[in-house]
């Protein structure tokens, strides 16, 4: 995808500069970003953070005073799913529960922060902390961080998850979540993160775990495990859902239309 766009770029710049000569210099407003550019970013680690375990359906409780029938974005997400999303090793069948295939991706994680102060506004400072709210250039209050990728290291093993929920306790902490703070939650041992029973058997943890963890963008996700295997909200089984997908059809549709204009000039010219 990357090379395509290099070349097409290319390819653009010679048509530009062979078709125009030495006319007027013209220039397109409003480009929308190129997602290829951010298709390698790196997102730094947050290192040593205690990891707790919580799942769809799962009832409150002292340590989780907060019932997970339905999440910070999705107001049916026990239904959505498809179920109670079991953690009990003996309910479980691989990845999954046994009761039933799940809907939704069962790699699920939550990050204390929620971008939205409801459907129609998002947080003050939401635009200037996460990295990716500008080129994603949401509507008012639609959130831009359901579904986002993670990549979460322990035990020597890597996963790989998406940002479903908000949590633990709090969903104000921007500092940690995209900054260089350590969570401000002290509760069970400062928890910094949420993982689903998912992730928690694929890295083999236990409660209150240390993992380490970092936002990933979907091109750096391998498609080669079992988070890419299960759930209409994963873009590995449903392309639609893939958070740039809108991003590259405004950028291809972009570059189109510079295309258009280099060939549309040339033949006004040669009427001439």
């Amino acid at each position: 995808m990357l090379g395509f766009v290099i070349r097409l770029l290319i390819l653009l710049s010679f048509l530009t500069a062979s078709l125009l000569g030495n006319g007027p210099r013209v220039t397109i407003a409003n480009a929308p970003p190129n997602p290829a550019k951010y298709s390698r970013i790196n997102y730094p680690w947050k290192k040593n953070i205690t990891a707790t375990v919580f799942w769809v359906g799962e009832q409150p409780t002292q340590n989780n005073p907060t019932p997970n029938h339905k999440s910070s974005w999705d107001q049916r997400w026990m239904q959505n799913f498809g179920g109670y999303d079991n953690p009990a090793k003996s309910a479980r069948r691989g990845w999954i529960p046994k009761a039933f295939t799940p809907k939704l991706n069962p790699f699920y994680i939550a990050l204390p922060y929620n971008d939205c102060l409801n459907y129609k506004t998002h947080k003050p400072e939401a635009s200037r902390v996460i990295p990716w709210f500008k080129r994603m250039n949401p509507k008012p209050g639609k959130t831009v961080l359901k579904g986002r990728w993670v990549q979460i290291v322990a035990n020597k093993k890597v996963c790989y998850a998406q940002w479903e929920d908000c949590g633990p306790f709090v969903t104000d902490d921007y500092n940690y979540v995209f900054g260089k703070a350590r969570p401000k939650n002290h509760k069970n041992k400062g928890a910094g993160i949420d993982i689903s029973p998912a992730v928690r058997d694929y890295l083999g943890l236990g409660n209150m775990a240390t993992v380490h963890w970092r936002f990933i963008e979907f091109g750096q996700v391998p498609k080669n495990g079992p988070w890419a295997q299960v759930g209409t909200n994963n873009p590995f089984k449903n392309p639609e859902v893939d958070p740039d997908r809108m991003a590259r059809i405004k950028y291809f549709d972009h570059l189109r239309k510079l295309r258009d204009d280099a060939y549309r000039r040339k033949n006004i010219r040669r009427s001439n």
